[in-house]
């Protein structure tokens, strides 16, 4: 193996071990590794990935990690890059989900994690502030969200959500510019399962906190094989534990068919994104001076906005119910937005206010 394909696996195995704090955090780690310590290249190549990530589907910084080893080792870097960034959260949330599918009836688990949820709600409420300060600048952008926002209340699935927002803001960007833990009794199968992640994986698109309403409508409301509780527990693991958020399929997977379903979920929903740059790596320069394709892109990430803000509301339902549980949300609503506390030390406080009370 040549000795860049050696430091690819070192490197990216590394930061996938201690790469807590979401994908912004990650991309950060990878700038001051590879651009700043290492100088694999320069901060303008760097930026340049980025930028095409960002007009793809999948989790973006994953995308990434695979997009550098790709121009560092080719395609074998590819796949090198993104299972070692991969392989150590998937590793660490089994283990998690299997002691959650032993133990995770018990009530002093089930406190644990009830201290944990509103954390996530938190989570996700600033999350979706922060990225709707960046997607909604211009009242084509808020048309678009509320249009969103109209379909899914009308019970549209959340594809077709996506792609009328993505038509509909290209379609008001040319008239602007012409102007100026109770699972089913038979649990979905592991071929079911791997189909589910890998849809989920191939159409997602923006943040990965998004995944949350991709996973409520297909294993709450469509296969209701997981209640919102038990979705929320999933993205909790996610969250806390280093690495990809969309390790919570592993942790779904692992929940529902033990270490092969979280095996075959992690795979399923981490595919797509491998696929897309070994076929699209190579053109990413024509794909990114697309202005058709970046305009659409950009309704579709509008319309995930949407999707992000109706399942906040829903869960924010299901998990604020009681005074404390609100206390705790507007405690940690308020740490990430004004005090910027990373969200990984909340959730590791409640874990530990839910081992002590």
């Amino acid at each position: 193996m040549k000795k860049i394909h050696k430091e690819i696996i070192l490197v990216f195995l590394r930061m996938g071990t201690v790469a807590f704090g979401g994908p912004a955090a990650h991309t950060a780690m990878m700038e001051e590794e590879l651009v700043s310590t290492r100088e694999w290249m320069t901060k303008k190549e760097f930026l340049d990935l980025m930028g095409f990530t960002n007009l793809i589907p999948g989790p973006n910084s994953t995308e990434l990690a695979i997009l550098i080893g790709y121009k560092m080792g080719g395609r074998l870097g590819l796949f090198l890059a993104g299972a070692s960034f991969i392989l150590p959260a998937m590793l660490i949330v089994m283990a998690i989900g299997f002691f959650y599918r032993s133990f995770g009836h018990l009530p002093a688990i089930q406190n644990v994690f009830a201290f944990i949820q509103p954390v996530v709600v938190a989570v996700i409420a600033q999350a979706l502030w922060k990225l709707s300060r960046n997607a909604l600048k211009r009242i084509p952008t808020y048309l678009v969200l509320f249009l969103g926002l109209g379909l899914l209340l009308t019970g549209l699935n959340e594809i077709s959500t996506l792609l009328i927002c993505g038509a509909a803001y290209w379609l008001l960007n040319k008239f602007s510019e012409s102007r100026k833990s109770n699972f089913a009794i038979e649990p979905m199968s592991l071929g079911l399962l791997f189909l589910t992640f890998l849809k989920i994986g191939s159409v997602l698109y923006g943040s990965g906190y998004i995944l949350i309403a991709f996973l409520q409508a297909e294993f709450v409301e469509n296969y209701q094989i997981l209640t919102q509780s038990q979705l929320l527990d999933a993205v909790a693991v996610g969250e806390f534990t280093p690495g990809p958020v969309f390790t919570t399929a592993t942790f779904i997977g692992t929940l529902l068919h033990g270490v092969p379903g979280g095996i075959l979920g992690t795979i399923a929903i981490f595919l797509p994104a491998f696929l897309l740059i070994f076929f699209l790596g190579p053109l990413f320069g024509k794909i990114q001076e697309s202005q058709f394709l970046s305009v659409v892109l950009r309704g579709v990430s509008i319309g995930s906005l949407a999707l992000m803000a109706s399942v906040t509301f829903q869960l924010a339902l299901t998990s604020l119910a009681s005074l404390l549980a609100l206390l705790i949300f507007v405690v940690t609503l308020f740490g990430l937005l004004k005090l910027k506390i990373p969200s990984y030390w909340f959730i590791l406080g409640a874990l530990v206010l839910g081992i002590i009370f």
